[in-house]
């Protein structure tokens, strides 16, 4: 007998969590088309959301498209169905992704699909950027353990800087954000995709409730969405003297690693909020080739460098906006 569909409710609980993933900018750059007579979830990448100036190989869309299929893994899981997921499976159009097609479970009924999975569910929702200071505690060895676990289960390696690199790092962040402010083009980009709430009620991009504090100390490695502009009542803050970085790496380099990665970036940023972390991102170097090559010395270790994290205890970040899932989800027959 043909699976039968799944009803609409679910449908778009599925792709609700699948959007709650944070991509590069907020930019989301994602779509899903379901197909009802076979129960699969195409998600397709939307490159007309594309960074030409900061991503121009358009690496970070796909890492972000990853961090969505994972959440949509998790979802799936958590209302017991089986997610079966092919990468990139339609080679003449790499806007295709992924394909997930959503089994019902064969285990026991009621039970999740992956419970490793579906533990991470409550997550989802819980999990935000924070651009603000972090305390200065050290997260303990054994969640870092749990955290490389967790990148590794989805083919990708994660490991935190030791204090003898984090220095030569810090400075590659530094340079990297200074380049993109003094260069136009990206610091267009950049402005293009922020939001001045007073002005619009948006559904995509950083709104500037989400800029996080001003850097007191010199020594925050977050992106500054403000860029050259001055944001009237911001605060200014110290941030920690010594960020807790890990860099997320493939062993190789393409389309299909960069979903990995994306996938690997989300069961990390999901497995630190049950460990009650909280993360943000300083992926700048990455989008210079000079500086990203750099991230590739040895003695950080092997691969290709995908994302920088940063983590730590502090403050949740905000809620930022999410486009309406009528405006990213299509069914057909």
């Amino acid at each position: 007998m043909p699976a039968q569909p799944l009803d609409d409710t679910t449908l778009r609980e599925l792709v609700a969590d699948a959007t709650a993933a944070p991509s590069m900018h907020n930019a989301q750059p994602w779509r899903f088309r379901y197909r009802q007579a076979t129960r699969t979830l195409t998600l397709r990448a939307e490159f007309d959301r594309e960074m030409p100036e900061a991503d121009p190989s358009t690496r970070a869309l796909h890492v972000g498209c990853g961090a969505a299929l994972l959440n949509l893994r998790v979802s799936a899981s958590h209302r017991g169905l089986d997610a079966v997921t092919t990468l990139l499976p339609v080679p003449v159009d790499p806007a295709v992704a992924a394909t997930v097609r959503l089994a019902e479970c064969s285990g026991v009924p009621g039970e999740p699909a992956d419970a490793a999975l579906a533990a991470l569910h409550p997550a989802i929702r819980k999990r935000h950027t924070s651009r603000a200071p972090f305390a200065d505690r050290i997260i303990p060895d054994d969640v870092r353990a749990r955290l490389v676990d967790a990148a590794r289960v989805e083919g990708a390696d994660f490991a935190f800087l030791p204090p003898e690199h984090l220095e030569a790092v810090f400075v590659l962040i530094r340079d990297a954000e200074e380049s993109g402010l003094s260069d136009p083009a990206r610091e267009a980009e950049q402005r293009y995709w922020t939001r001045d709430t007073e002005a619009e009620a948006p559904v995509d991009g950083i709104p500037d409730y989400a800029f996080g504090p001003t850097d007191a100390s010199g020594r925050a490695v977050n992106r500054d969405f403000a860029g050259t502009d001055a944001v009237p009542g911001r605060a200014r803050a110290l941030f920690e003297s010594r960020p807790q970085l890990a860099l997320l790496r493939t062993v190789r380099d393409r389309p299909a690693d960069w979903l990995r990665a994306g996938q690997a970036l989300e069961r990390v940023l999901l497995t630190a909020v049950v460990h009650g972390l909280v993360a943000s991102f300083a992926t700048q170097p990455l989008e210079w080739p000079e500086l990203r090559r750099l991230l590739r010395d040895p003695a950080l270790g092997t691969g290709h460098p995908q994302m920088i994290v940063r983590l730590g205890y502090g403050p949740g970040g905000p809620r930022t906006p999410r486009r309406p899932v009528a405006e990213v989800l299509e069914t057909e027959p």
